[in-house]
């Protein structure tokens, strides 16, 4: 049933170059060789109809005929050796703790401004850089708790950064229930592996999120915690009714909340209920009328003030967008140097600043080369893939970038690594990247796998679930024990 293909010039995750399995895919790749076509097809079938039974969709903006979509999931998994997830545990720890650094320095003294590392202007000007929030203190002097790092693997199979999200990271959801359902219809590929579990994660994120007490609670109180949606139709909800039932806060809206006197409450049919901590998975912009954009309805008027004074958490912190933009993404590496003192365990891809007219120049050549990004765009929008574009597209983002270089970076078109899948009754390889969730309270603590996102089109680059990819359950191999 498993033909092996040719690797080509790609880095693949599954097999060596002369078809055989590596070393940790040995076990799972026997399994499946047993298995006939009808086995394999008949799981593969049960798998997709488990995902719309429990309602595990997303949703596409701009597109006609419902927006509504079930996830689509491939049955073949990324599979990780304990050592190699150590390096990635260690580098995501590492830069994480850096970008708070850095977040909590900007909001605050601004060393690193004031010592020249980065310029003041690309901080200053950044339009998600809030003076609105410049000295308020952090719970914990935290502005992270949970972050979404995208990793990549070259040619070689190094990982490499290629994007930190701060602000409002989602898919862990799909981290649990893609494990759920493999479980389910591969219970045999579990009885021959010894796998990191998810059992203990959302424990984890629940006692971070918890931890971020508001200097102005009461004390020896229990903190009350809300998860703040923008309500059905955004394209993560599903995220956010997972996430609060399972860490058991309740799911709210704007009009739920209500500030009085600087304090969060809300409304529940026993009357008022002061909130502590509000995990927000809605953007600055639309948090607080009365202190971002006065026509949003999703927020919640004087909810700025009541943070400021220290009356509840909000969570991720506002302000974070501008250590996740990517023209900031370039000086990570510095950010883990001044305030770390070390150099970076996983490094970034290399990356051109066009604001720069040296780079600017030598990029508008090479166009037909690169990949172009929006810095403050996200999910695959506004992006360029030179290789894949036509001579009226790369025109098209020629002239954005001269018009406003500030706007856009441009990274060399990397071979990203593939890996097998199985959709429409055959196996081929695709292209895949990895978000790994590093969840930061009193102590930071990194998922064990995270979530595998793979381009599903043949020959696509792009692994984001709006534009056509899906996901794979991400398998972490426990060390092996040793016999005496």
């Amino acid at each position: 049933m498993f033909e092996p293909y040719k690797t080509g010039r790609y880095y693949d995750e599954m097999l060596q170059e002369n078809g055989e399995p590596k070393d940790h895919y040995r076990q799972f790749h026997s399994v499946l060789q047993r298995l006939s076509e009808e086995e394999f097809k008949e799981k593969h079938e049960t798998a997709q109809s488990s995902f719309l039974r429990q309602g595990i969709t997303f949703t596409v903006y701009g597109e006609e005929g419902g927006t509504e979509r079930t996830m689509p999931f491939d049955c073949v998994p990324i599979i990780i050796p304990a050592d190699a997830w150590e390096t990635i545990e260690k580098g995501m720890k590492q830069r994480v703790k850096a970008l708070n650094l850095f977040l909590e320095d900007i909001y605050h003294d601004q060393h690193i401004l004031n010592d020249g590392i980065i310029p003041r202007e690309l901080v200053e000007q950044n339009p998600y850089y809030y003076k609105q929030v410049s000295g308020t203190q952090f719970p914990l002097k935290n502005h992270i708790f949970l972050a979404g790092i995208d990793l990549i693997r070259d040619e070689q199979g190094t990982y490499r950064v290629l994007e930190d999200n701060l602000r409002n990271p989602s898919g862990i959801s799909y981290v649990f229930q893609n494990r759920f359902v493999m479980r389910q219809v591969y219970p045999e590929f579990f009885s021959r592996h010894s796998l990191c579990s998810l059992e203990d994660q959302i424990t984890h994120l629940q006692s971070a999120l918890l931890s971020h007490i508001p200097s102005n609670m009461k004390k020896h109180t229990e903190p009350r915690a809300v998860l703040l949606t923008a309500g059905m139709y955004n394209s993560a909800y599903y995220d956010h009714v997972f996430l609060a039932q399972q860490m058991n806060i309740a799911l709210v809206e704007g009009r739920d909340l209500i500030v009085k006197d600087n304090v969060v409450y809300m409304k529940t049919i026993q009357g008022l209920k002061r909130v502590d901590i509000i995990y927000r998975r809605i953007d600055d912009d639309f948090l607080d009328p009365t202190a971002f954009r006065e026509d949003s309805l999703l927020g919640v008027p004087g909810l700025i003030d009541a943070y400021k004074q220290g009356n509840v958490a909000i969570l991720n912190a506002v302000g974070n967008g501008v250590a996740d933009d990517k023209a900031m993404y370039t000086y990570v590496p510095d950010m883990i140097r001044y305030y770390l003192k070390e150099e970076p365990i996983i490094q970034n891809v290399e990356t051109y600043i066009l604001s720069d007219l040296k780079q600017r120049e030598w990029v508008l050549e090479h166009l037909h080369e690169l990949v172009v990004k929006n810095v403050g765009a996200s999910g695959g929008y506004d992006m360029l893939i030179g290789p894949h574009a036509s001579e009226e597209e790369i025109e098209t983002f020629r002239s954005k970038i001269l018009e406003n270089p500030k706007q856009y970076i441009a990274q060399p078109t990397i071979k990203l690594s593939r890996a097998p899948v199985y959709q429409q009754g055959s196996f081929y390889p695709c292209h895949v990247d990895l978000r790994v969730f590093v969840m930061k309270g009193e102590e930071t603590h990194v998922l064990p796998g995270g979530l595998s996102r793979v381009a599903l089109k043949k020959g696509s680059l792009v692994v984001n679930s709006s534009q056509g990819g899906g996901g794979k359950d991400t398998w972490v191999l426990k060390e092996v024990m040793q016999h005496a």
